[in-house]
């Protein structure tokens, strides 16, 4: 019995249907269809009862199906466990990035980690819509924030603090603001996540906070569309600090009312389940670990961030 066979029944099984059971693993209906009459013959029972409408498991089917998903991840993980034993560092890597981070830090530190591991190659999917990891494909996703599912397994990459920020010539034909109270005669650029404008910015200074609803005649569901409003002097702007990092260190942006704090977050690596955590996976947290610890220490040197 092929192994091949064994993972066309565990498809079908999963999506009640031998013609998607093929589009999902890109082979022709007709070949799916034989590997599991051949998987059914040499088991001498059928493990679907089909019908016009629809297919659904056998009794045989309901017992032999979850027993064969566990002996399929043992076979699994015992091959991670060779690589991992040999030190192999190869396979795909499909990551999940939002705009902004993706575009204008990770994508060449990728390039970089590519040509230092030949073996490795990278299917990127960049967008700042939450990632389903099924839905989408992937098998990493770096985010910041931690991540909320239990089930997930997670890399904590570093902490990331916000900036305001605008342009220089934005803040000579406007003003540059003291405080939080003053921000309010100022033009606010928006990020936007389903419907939801995130217009009210919070600041902490010291015990103290501040929570100011902004007025802005821009909004976007894409960060980077966000930065570079701000690059263009369009107005002010709360970023994390990684995604300002190269326009902070090159003038194009400056860093306002550095005593008031905005939202910080944390900058993760998350894996939908251990078997996806290989040493190629690792290798990657430890370059962005090195890599945003890199950025974050020129920011403190140039006064953007405290120490």
């Amino acid at each position: 019995m092929l192994l091949q066979d064994l993972q066309v029944v565990l498809k079908v099984a999963e999506l009640r249907s031998i013609t998607a059971a093929a589009t999902s693993l890109d082979m022709r209906t007709s070949t799916a269809s034989a590997a599991l009459k051949r998987v059914e013959a040499a088991l001498g029972v059928e493990l679907f009862i089909r019908t016009t409408r629809q297919l659904r498991l056998s009794t045989a089917g309901e017992r032999y199906i979850p027993q064969c998903e566990q002996a399929m991840l043992m076979l699994d993980q015992a091959r991670q466990n060779i690589r991992q034993d040999q030190d192999m560092v190869d396979g795909e890597l499909r990551i999940a990035v939002s705009s902004d981070l993706g575009r204008n830090l990770l994508i060449p530190w990728l390039d970089e980690f590519v040509e230092t591991y030949p073996g490795v190659s990278l299917k990127l999917n960049v967008s700042d819509s939450n990632i389903d990891f099924y839905r989408d494909a992937v098998d990493l996703a770096l985010r910041y924030g931690s991540p909320e599912d239990s089930n997930l397994y997670g890399f904590k990459i570093c902490d990331v603090p916000g900036i305001l920020c605008a342009s220089p010539d934005y803040l000579a034909h406007h003003g540059i603001p003291q405080n939080p109270q003053q921000l309010a005669a100022h033009n606010g650029l928006f990020y936007q996540l389903y419907d939801v404008i995130h217009d009210t910015w919070v600041f902490d200074h010291g015990e103290d906070q501040y929570k100011i609803k902004m007025k802005g005649n821009r909004a976007s569901n894409d960060g980077d569309l966000v930065r570079r409003w701000c690059v263009a002097g369009k107005g002010l702007a709360v970023k994390s600090c990684l995604d300002m990092s190269a326009d902070l260190l090159n003038g194009k942006v400056v860093s306002i009312m550095p005593g008031f704090q905005p939202r910080s977050t944390e900058l993760w690596l998350i894996c939908p389940s251990r078997q996806t955590i290989t040493p190629a996976v690792r290798l990657l947290r430890d370059m962005l670990r090195d890599k945003t610890m890199a950025v974050l220490s020129q920011l403190i040197a140039k006064g953007f961030l405290a120490q």
